[in-house]
């Protein structure tokens, strides 16, 4: 069973450079939030209420400070310190405590999801995940990601980390559902020549255990990694676009947690309270 989550906010952000020497990456505007809020929201609309962020050192009251313990959202946050990235398994290892005897969805804090029925898809991939489930999206330059090729049942057939070679079209992107076997398997990996331990090391395993799945996210979905200066400007025009259109905000934590009924107006009252007088305190407005 899968019911915490976790969501890798540390790193050191060079790509965003200078933006990065004031402040972590996960808390810069990603259009009209921290984009922290839009990596958290995805793992709200799973259903998952306990959640551990994992920063850099130092950085845990800054965090605090915009999400708290997590009451205003009706979940339970914790935070744990990073002292250097060293890969992303280490989120397993620093999270041992934090996991116990559960499984755990892991979402990189620069990681932004979009699309129509992509809810039920988290909420799907959650139910079916027996071993490891990775989410898989259709670029134009996969030899920048770890990529993952598949037949027509969506059988994984091979992953390889940045290929020189084309292997698929399919990038692996930075959310997955684990069980609670990724502890020992993080605990036993060995640094790579980049001197981490590799997410693409610790998805083999559950390969080869025939415990791996994918979910595809089609078409009608979007998926950005926010870790350049033009993919968060991307990023934050996309969000910005489709606000201003549809009238509605992606990656509200508030109205996330009122609909899935985790909290109630009176909570809503105390965000508006929180933000101030503010166009986010207004969309807030509404929902009461």
């Amino acid at each position: 069973m899968i019911n915490k989550g976790i969501i890798l906010a540390g790193g050191m952000g060079t790509r965003l450079s200078p933006l990065t020497k004031v402040i972590n990456k996960q808390l810069l505007p990603l259009y009209d939030k921290p984009l922290i809020f839009y990596p958290l929201s995805v793992l709200m609309l799973s259903g998952i209420k306990n959640i551990l962020i994992i920063t850099n050192p130092n950085e845990n009251n800054i965090y605090k400070k915009i999400l708290g313990d997590g009451t205003r959202f009706g979940i339970k946050i914790s935070y744990k310190e990073q002292a250097k990235p060293n890969g992303l398994p280490e989120a397993f290892i620093l999270g041992k405590k934090f996991i116990g005897k559960d499984g755990v969805a892991l979402i990189l804090g620069d990681n932004f999801f979009y699309g129509e029925g992509f809810t039920k898809r988290l909420k799907n991939g959650l139910k079916k995940n027996k071993g490891a489930t990775i989410f898989a999206y259709a670029v134009n330059n996969a030899s920048n990601y770890g990529v993952v090729k598949v037949n027509n049942n969506n059988k994984v057939l091979n992953i390889v980390e940045k290929p020189k070679k084309y292997i698929s079209n399919l990038a692996i992107t930075g959310l997955y559902y684990f069980n609670n076997k990724v502890i020992r398997f993080a605990e036993k990996l060995k640094p790579s020549k980049r001197k981490e331990l590799e997410i693409t090391d610790l998805i083999k395993k559950y390969k080869r255990d025939k415990q791996l799945k994918v979910e595809l996210i089609g078409r009608g979905g979007s998926w950005l990694d926010a870790g350049t200066i033009k993919d968060l400007f991307d990023a934050s025009t996309f969000v910005s676009t489709v606000e201003k259109r549809q009238g509605f905000k992606i990656a509200c934590l508030e109205e996330i947690a009122l609909r899935n009924k985790w909290i109630t107006k009176n909570l809503i009252i105390k965000s508006i309270k929180f933000y101030g007088n503010c166009d986010y305190s207004n969309y807030l407005k509404k929902l009461i």
